[in-house]
């Protein structure tokens, strides 16, 4: 930028690759997003397949034992290596999926970009609609017939979903791929802490830039990160000795993007408790909904019951008033959605004490008359409206928020998130256990045993509902401190300007046109000597615009 000028040959229009590619197609990552979901889900696969064959196989399975784990030598190795793949199957799966599907959209296009914000929706519902079967269905199969039928039904349903998608390949949008998006971060690192010791300019507009398809303002956060753009007059660009301003401002916004991240942890370790505790509490509460008896591992099935229901009624009727109000694609903005999502996951929690309160006094009066499951309808559908606004939320943040090369690592925040969240739940059930067990006076911790009415779980579930609430007001702070991107205002002047001279050469060439039939075919076939003169002028022109004044 300012002195640090480059050559006219590297300056490329933005319209460029936006005639070539008809809808522009924002890459995800600089991998094929499609190939990734091809790969991985052929590694998925793979790994339920060998699920199945486990399942089905006697001679596959371990012999009784009395410990708490009788997986051993062979039949361990097959069962730990088909766990490992279908992790790493449905992690690519996962990572790349959003992002593709939301990569077929142009967020430039007022149109498409509401498109956008229900794709996100839809997503969403659609994930639900599968989880449910897979917890009615498939757990009723499992448990009424045989339990590798329901290893089958997965292998095969998800063996069609990954054709159907390679079918689709020739109508998706799709880019060349590129540089590493983590090599990028490393460059910016490493320059970075070799200009250490440099001072930073004045101004950012000495700092160096090149012109590209999508340019990223400078911002003042992490001023530290400048340095890598600082092209020293000895040097020649090169990308370890400089990075460009957007180079470095893509590093900062993943770094901006890390403490919103960490705010939804808490909320996955909630969402963790829910789904396993509350099946221990239903196999000792009322399980028959009227003439119906749900089956424990079913439980789960009541938070995506309300989802399916709340997020049509979200998309079809909250999103269009919304719009009206802010005037916003998707209503209200990605972080306002996810502190919504906080908000109510902190209520879930306290209410779900509430219950195991109800629950538990009833298990200890009369433990042959237990209160019905439908109590713990109330927790999970506040939980699941918590989670419908906290998920599409996050989604959406971390894929328009990204920048064009690291769409899919963005995304897979969001999937990071729950994992740690999982994780962290387990750390939490066995550090409470341990610091209870000293400090009761029956020294027994609060989730002690396997007998639900001897334990303090509702002290648990307000422990979670206490620290999601500080939760919130750590993600409050982030979310004022967190600035959304926005690209450089001299790029779209670029942009407008160069629809400018489309118009008034289309303009001119009518004007042609209507002198004589020969100016006409002449105009078709190609452009007069003096047409290439003012296109000479045009590329000049616009070249200059691309360098920073």
């Amino acid at each position: 930028m300012g002195d640090k000028e480059v050559k006219g040959e590297e300056f490329k229009p933005i319209t460029t690759q936006w005639k070539k590619q008809k809808g522009g197609f924002r890459a995800s990552m600089f991998v094929f997003a499609l190939s990734a979901l091809d790969n991985m889900g052929f590694v998925a696969n793979m790994a339920l397949i060998m699920l199945t064959i486990q399942a089905s196989s006697n001679h596959l399975h371990p012999d009784a034992c009395g410990e708490s784990s009788c997986v051993k030598g062979g039949i361990a190795v097959m069962f730990y290596t088909s766990l490992s793949l279908l992790a790493l199957g449905m992690g690519g799966v996962r990572g790349s999926m959003t992002a593709f599907g939301a990569d077929q959209f142009d967020e430039k296009d007022p149109i498409e970009a509401k498109a956008l914000a229900s794709f996100f929706n839809w997503l969403l519902l659609s994930s639900t609609s599968g989880s449910i079967i897979g917890v009615t269905g498939v757990v009723w199969i499992s448990t009424q017939k045989a339990w590798h039928w329901g290893f089958l039904i997965i292998t095969v349903a998800s063996s069609i979903g990954f054709v159907i998608l390679a079918l689709g390949k020739p109508f998706y949008r799709i880019k060349t791929p590129g540089e590493s998006p983590i090599l990028r971060i490393a460059q910016v690192i490493v320059v970075a802490f070799k200009n250490r010791k440099l001072p930073l300019p004045q101004s950012h507009e000495e700092l160096y830039e090149v012109y590209t398809e999508e340019k990223i303002a400078h911002t003042n956060q992490m001023r530290f990160l400048d340095k890598a753009a600082i092209l020293q007059g000895n040097y020649e660009p090169q990308p370890w000795k400089v990075c460009t301003v957007t180079q470095v401002e893509e590093v900062k916004i993943l770094t901006r993007m890390l403490p919103i991240l960490a705010s939804t942890i808490i909320m996955n370790t909630c969402l963790a408790q829910l789904q396993t505790f509350s099946v221990q509490q239903g196999n000792v509460m009322n399980l028959k909904l009227g003439s119906f008896t749900v089956p424990a591992p079913s439980i789960p099935v009541i938070p995506l019951l309300f989802l399916s229901i709340l997020i049509p009624i979200y998309e079809l009727f909250f999103v269009p008033f919304a719009r009206k109000i802010t005037h916003h694609p998707s209503g209200v903005t990605q972080l306002q959605r996810v502190g919504v999502g906080l908000v109510l996951s902190s209520i879930s929690m306290t209410i779900a004490g509430v219950i195991e309160v109800k629950r538990r006094d009833q298990g200890r009066k009369d433990p042959s008359k237990p209160i019905s499951l439908f109590w713990l309808s109330f927790q999970y559908a506040i939980f699941g409206i918590a989670d419908m606004f906290t998920l599409v939320g996050l989604l959406e943040f971390f894929y328009r928020e990204a920048p064009a090369t690291m769409k899919s690592l963005s995304t897979s925040f969001t999937w990071l998130s729950m994992s740690l969240g999982y994780f962290l739940s387990t750390v939490f059930v066995n550090v409470i256990n341990s610091v209870t067990k000293r400090i009761t006076p029956s020294k027994q911790g609060w989730l002690h045993g396997f007998d639900m009415n001897q334990n303090n779980l509702n002290l648990f579930y307000w422990f979670l509902a206490i620290l999601s609430c500080l939760n919130f007001f750590n993600f409050l702070y982030w979310a004022n401190w967190y600035k959304y991107k926005c690209e450089d205002p001299n790029t779209k002047l670029v942009d407008e300007k160069e629809k400018e001279n489309r118009s008034t050469q289309d303009h001119h060439v009518r004007g042609k046109a209507k002198e004589s039939s020969q100016t006409s075919e002449a105009n078709t076939e190609g452009p007069s000597s003096s047409d290439e003169t003012d296109d000479g002028k045009e590329k000049e022109r616009n070249s200059r615009e691309w360098k920073h004044r």
